[in-house]
């Protein structure tokens, strides 16, 4: 499971008193949101190339892999804002009423901006986390947070753009962070070898990005959608408002849980390519050990937590004795999912530090299309599972992801990229 994954709200947890537009807006944004995590996909490459750079001692290549990187995002965001500058035709020919149509076209347009600004930002995160430093971040993150609350507020009710402004608020927020991260990493000393300028030469190397950044992007889209995929299952159920808002809380309480070994994914994946560029795999074998170890005791803190306090989460989503009742009877199923989560999130780090990004996306095709998705379609409809069925079915496909994972993890020859192992004559070493 991926950050990328998005939050749901469904019927039975929403006020039917909401305005129409709200909710085809949201489901509007539902799929812009692919989309943008496309973009963030994209970027995972960037933890191999940067990484093993890093470790390999070849602080020049850096930049040049990030300048190469932003290309790739710029080229990609130019395309989709293509698509969503004429979104309010694509929607009315898709069958959408026409005024809604347009108020989510508007919305799209003010939010281009932002969708560069999102790229960049994270290429640039994957750049400064590949040398450990994270301390800054929370500043480049902190600031721009609690200046889109007083933009947003500002724009949505004293001007005239309204929903417009909450687009408008976001895309001035990006930009923000990525100004304020851009001036560290020029100014900062720390970065002197590691980005010496722009270079032509990082053009050279946009084909070499491509050919794994595209698989970073479908590994954690090919996730991202299994669960879209599920959701839009549970639509069709007999009794369909109880099984999406039941499927909806878990999948939110499955992305918070994630939230919490998150980090442990991102530091296990720079530290195993570090190591790797550095021509030490057992040092990158050991670092895996004691990541595993320390989700261990995580994950038990974490399902301990959602087990005994899962009346708590329920009580946030809704008042319906009902609801509560079906999600207790979930809840062991969701203790199992999250378990999976934790692990393959090591896993999947350690493979986008070893470079095996398009190897994970054949284990993803596998376990959430050849297994998850079939066995949770027949456990719920053939079975009359429902809920529990569709949940199952997905508990299954991210068992056979985190095993998978795990096989190629134990099979798999740890080495740096060929990429990493011959820079170019001119790029400045120290």
């Amino acid at each position: 499971m991926d950050c990328g994954r998005g939050a749901e709200k469904h019927p039975l947890i929403e006020d039917s008193n909401k305005d129409g537009f709200l909710a085809e807006a949201k489901k509007q944004i539902s799929l812009a949101l692919p989309i943008i995590f496309t973009n963030v996909g994209l970027s995972g490459a960037l933890e191999t190339f940067c990484g093993q750079g890093f470790g390999g001692k070849m602080y020049g290549m850096l930049g040049v892999y990030l300048q190469a990187s932003c290309l790739v995002s710029a080229i990609f965001s130019a395309a989709v804002s293509f698509l969503w500058w004429y979104s309010e035709a694509i929607l009315i020919s898709l069958g959408q009423d026409a005024g809604i149509a347009r108020s989510a076209g508007l919305y799209l347009r003010w939010l281009i901006p932002g969708l560069f600004a999102q790229g960049f930002l994270q290429h640039m995160l994957r750049f400064v986390q590949a040398q450990s430093v994270v301390a800054p971040l929370v500043l480049c993150a902190g600031v721009p947070l609690v200046l889109h609350f007083g933009v947003a507020y500002a724009l949505v009710h004293w001007t005239a753009l309204g929903f417009r402004g909450a687009a408008a608020a976001a895309s001035v927020s990006l930009w923000v962070s990525v100004v304020m991260l851009g001036f560290y990493v020029v100014k900062a000393d720390k970065f002197r070898l590691t980005w010496p300028g722009f270079r032509l030469e990082a053009l050279r190397h946009v084909f070499s990005y491509l050919k794994l950044a595209l698989p970073s992007a479908a590994m954690l889209c090919l996730e991202y959608w299994a669960f879209e995929i599920l959701v839009l299952l549970a639509g069709l159920m007999p009794d369909s408002q109880l099984t999406t808002s039941l499927i909806a809380m878990c999948v939110n309480a499955e992305t918070i849980c994630y939230m919490f070994c998150y980090g442990l994914g991102a530091a296990i994946s720079t530290r195993v390519a570090n190591e790797l560029g550095g021509g030490n795999p057992e040092g990158a074998r050991r670092a895996t050990s004691v990541a595993l170890k320390l989700t261990l005791v995580l994950a038990v803190c974490v399902v301990s937590a959602l087990g005994f306090g899962h009346n708590v989460w329920a009580a946030a989503f809704t008042n319906s004795p009902l609801v509560f009742n079906a999600f207790a009877s979930m809840v062991p199923l969701l203790v199992a999912s999250v378990l999976c989560d934790f692990f393959q999130g090591i896993f999947s780090g350690v493979a986008r530090g070893c470079g095996w990004q398009h190897l994970v996306v054949f284990i993803n095709i596998g376990s959430f299309y050849l297994i998850g998705m079939p066995l949770a379609i027949i456990l719920a409809f053939y079975f009359k599972l429902y809920a529990k069925g569709l949940w199952l079915g997905l508990a299954c496909g991210l068992a056979a992801q985190t095993m998978g994972l795990l096989v190629l993890s134990k099979v798999n020859k740890w080495t740096r990229i060929e990429f990493c192992q011959s820079p170019s004559s001119n790029i400045v070493q120290p």
